[in-house]
C-alpha cells in the first residue's frame, strides 16, 4: 500500500452491503429463485443467477425474466422481504466498527449495486441506514461503483486517497482503483472466493471483521 500503510490516511470508508456488512447474498440469490421460476418455466441454479449480477434488480430481471420485468421485480421485493428473516442483523462486529467510526468523525458512506427497493429493505432490517451519510445504489443499465464512489468522494470535498472502499466481489476491487481510492477485500462472508479477491490485487483482505477493525483503526487521520 505504499507509505500509507504505516501513515494515517483515512477519512472516509465507502462499504459495500451484501457480503460485507451483512449475509445478504444468499437472500438476493433465493429471492431471484423464486421470483423467476415461474416465468421461466425452471429453477435456475446459483451460477444462472450470478452471472446477471452488476446492474441492480431491475436489470437482473430484465435478463432472467424479459417481457415480465414488472412483475418479475413486484415477486423479487416481496420474497426478498419474506426471506430477509433469515438474515435479521449485520455481521458480528459490524455494528460496533460503524459506531467507533462515526464518534471519530470518520465520514461513512454505502455504495451498493443493489436496486433502491432491496436497500432500503436491508438497510432497515439491519438497521444501518443511520450510519451512513450518503447512500448510493445501483443502475439497471449496468455497474456504476466507481462512479458511486467518485460522487460521493466529490459531496465530501475529499481526495481519493483519504478514502477507503471495503467489499466482498471481486469486481468492487477494479471499481476502487478506478475511484482512485484504496480497497480492502471483505472475506468474512460465506460468499467470498479468496482466491478471487487474491488476483485482483487488493490492498488489503481480512477474514474476520476484528481482524479489519485492528487493521483500521491506526490508519484514522482523523
Amino acid at each position: 500500500m505504499s507509505n500509507n500503510d504505516i501513515t494515517p490516511f483515512v477519512k472516509g470508508v465507502l462499504f459495500d452491503l451484501d457480503g460485507t456488512l451483512g449475509n445478504t447474498l444468499p437472500v438476493c440469490i433465493g429471492a431471484f429463485r423464486r421470483a423467476i421460476m415461474p416465468f421461466a418455466g425452471r429453477e435456475l441454479s446459483d451460477a444462472e443467477i450470478i452471472g446477471t449480477f452488476g446492474p441492480s434488480e431491475e436489470g437482473t430481471v430484465r435478463v432472467l425474466a424479459p417481457g415480465h420485468e414488472k412483475e418479475a421485480l413486484a415477486e423479487y421485493l416481496r420474497y426478498y422481504a419474506e426471506l430477509h428473516d433469515s438474515c435479521p442483523t449485520p455481521f458480528a462486529g459490524v455494528v460496533d466498527l460503524l459506531i467507533d467510526l462515526k464518534s471519530r468523525g470518520v465520514r461513512l458512506a454505502l455504495v451498493t449495486g443493489k436496486g433502491q427497493g432491496s436497500a432500503d429493505i436491508s438497510l432497515s432490517r439491519l438497521g444501518l441506514a443511520p450510519f451512513f451519510e450518503h447512500i448510493e445504489v445501483g443502475s439497471p443499465l449496468g455497474p456504476r461503483k466507481a462512479e458511486a464512489i467518485r460522487n460521493i468522494l466529490k459531496w465530501w470535498g475529499m481526495g481519493p486517497t483519504s478514502a477507503l472502499y471495503v467489499g466482498d466481489a471481486p469486481s468492487d476491487i477494479p471499481a476502487a482503483r478506478k475511484a482512485g481510492t484504496f480497497v480492502v477485500a471483505a472475506a468474512w462472508a460465506e460468499t467470498a472466493d479468496l482466491d478471487l479477491l487474491l488476483a485482483e490485487g487488493p490492498d488489503a483482505l481480512f477474514k474476520t471483521i476484528p481482524e479489519f477493525t485492528a487493521w483500521l483503526l491506526p490508519r484514522l487521520a482523523v
